[in-house]
């Protein structure tokens, strides 16, 4: 299980604590699924992946609704005055400001229009130590035999070879293989006898994380990468932490050492600029007492049963049973708190729930029960926008498009917005409905979103520091095959037959 907590005023008497997702979940898909998921099958499952996912699916119905809100309180004006009490406002997220940022029509980049405040810090918690390079030390304990394996790496083709990325891919290592080799990219574990993945360990992608932020690709077309977008602190049971592994696969003096002092872009103005730049996270321990009181559902230790002699085994034994064993399940659960404000937007009542239940008296945003990649009840191999998960990578990038018209990009010296915020140019339904090509900047598939060209867009900048980083960790191999879609995947194929009329006979 993994949730990130956002701390509000930390270490003041104001100090707030909110829950933003709560996630479960230990599968990934096979790199040959990867093709056929045309941006509606998650490929990660692990908990820690959908927590991000989940933080970000928040982010970005925090961000609709504290526009959707200042359109309510701004009809018949210009703009929303900040000397009006009833400006719009969210504890987490701000409009940033000309006083604080200076001119932006100055700046060689186009940073996005909102920021965290500054009292703001996200925390993560793990019931487990991710897994890849961080706990191969936990993983050599609980071997009976922790000899490293030999590696057998595939001969790669010439330079320039069709096959050169397959072989690539063949050489990423196993999740708990070959101990001797540290400080390396794995993939996720899995089954000797099951196809393999080409989806990177959790504890690769946390570390690239101290590089990027916890923005995806969507948010962080809308929220600047400050110091308080990075999680400021890893958390998880004392006995989930080995130090020399952790430090090896986050810390300064690991893996990481030679992303230390660089920064995307490399020009700051001043000190107040977004950007990006190798950020690590604390790693935090809660005592073990402390975790069976409160967490009741871990996964029993693997405890290695002493060597027994012939005459024990013969005789009268009163040793305890062996403990039982368990492996993981292929459902995960999902949940995020509610936004500051509401918004009837299409992409977020997409949920398939008609009444959502409170969290220990938080007001749930959303709640899902996935299966292989999907919400349960459907089929990964066809799955449909009915099936899709909201973390999806089409619903994110519908919800996202749903939201950026409403964006008003500059504000002036007061941070008051010098447009109106205009809503009302996307109906509820509008991007699920056949409208799908009409698409900003020309991106028509996922590949131009993710990936795109002008130097001065933000996610540009996002790009460039995440290829160095991977260049840094040694063995980043792409899970690549799933780019190729445009939202008109989201469209109801059945339902759209249904509205042609028959032709006349």
């Amino acid at each position: 299980m993994t949730g990130i907590v956002v701390v509000k005023g930390q270490d003041t008497a104001s100090e707030t604590l909110t829950c933003i997702a709560v996630t479960t979940g230990a599968k990934c898909l096979s790199a040959s699924q990867i093709p056929r998921c045309k941006g509606l099958v998650l490929h990660d499952c692990h908990a820690e992946i959908l927590a991000i996912r989940a933080f970000n699916y928040w982010l970005l119905t925090e961000c609709h609704g504290l526009l959707s809100r200042e359109r309510q309180l701004s009809k018949g004006h210009g703009h929303v005055s900040t000397e009006n009490k009833e400006t719009p406002n969210s504890p987490f997220i701000r409009k940033r400001t000309f006083e604080e940022h200076g001119d932006a029509s100055r700046s060689p980049t186009e940073w996005p229009p909102f920021e965290f405040h500054s009292d703001i810090k996200i925390y993560m918690y793990c019931t487990c130590a991710p897994c890849g390079d961080a706990s191969m030390e936990l993983c050599m304990a609980s071997q009976e035999d922790a000899t490293p394996w030999e590696v057998l790496r595939q001969p790669k083709p010439a330079l320039g070879s069709q096959e050169l990325e397959v072989s690539d891919a063949e050489n990423l290592l196993d999740g708990r293989a070959h101990f001797s080799l540290l400080g390396v990219v794995r993939r996720k574990p899995a089954r000797t006898d099951a196809e393999s993945t080409r989806s990177k360990s959790c504890s690769d992608k946390l570390a690239l994380r101290q590089i990027s932020s916890l923005l995806s690709c969507e948010t962080s077309r809308l929220v600047a990468p400050t110091d308080n977008a990075y999680i400021a602190g890893l958390v998880l049971p004392e006995d989930e932490i080995t130090q020399v592994g952790f430090d090896r696969c986050f810390g300064a003096e690991g893996r990481m050492q030679a992303l230390v002092g660089r920064s995307w872009p490399a020009t700051i103005e001043t000190d107040n600029t977004p950007r990006y730049q190798f950020r690590p996270f604390q790693v935090l321990s809660v005592p073990s007492d402390e975790v069976a009181a409160l967490w009741h559902f871990f996964k029993p230790k693997l405890i290695i049963p002493p060597t027994i002699s012939s005459e024990q085994e013969n005789g009268s034994s009163t040793s305890a049973a062996s403990p039982k064993k368990c492996k993981p399940g292929n459902v995960s659960a999902v949940w995020t708190v509610a936004p500051s404000h509401q918004h009837p937007c299409s992409a977020i009542m997409d949920t398939g729930r008609k009444n959502l239940p409170h969290l220990a008296r938080s007001k749930t945003g959303l709640y899902e029960t996935i299966i292989n990649g999907v919400k349960q009840g459907n089929r990964a191999s066809s799955p449909g926008k009915r099936g899709a998960s909201a973390l999806s990578r089409a619903k994110l990038w519908a919800l996202f498009r749903d939201i950026s018209p409403t964006v008003s990009f500059h504000t002036d010296r007061t941070g008051a917005s010098v447009t109106e915020p205009r809503l009302d140019t996307v109906q509820p339904g509008e991007v699920h409905g056949g409208t799908s090509q009409r698409t900003e900047s020309g991106i028509a598939i996922y590949q131009g979103l993710k990936h795109p060209i002008d130097s001065k867009d933000p996610l540009h900048i996002r790009m460039q520091a995440i290829k160095d980083a991977k260049q840094v960790l040694k063995g980043w191999m792409p899970n690549s095959g799933d780019e190729n879609w445009g939202l008109d995947v989201l469209v109801d194929q059945k339902k759209r037959k249904r509205d042609i009329p028959k032709a006349l006979t």
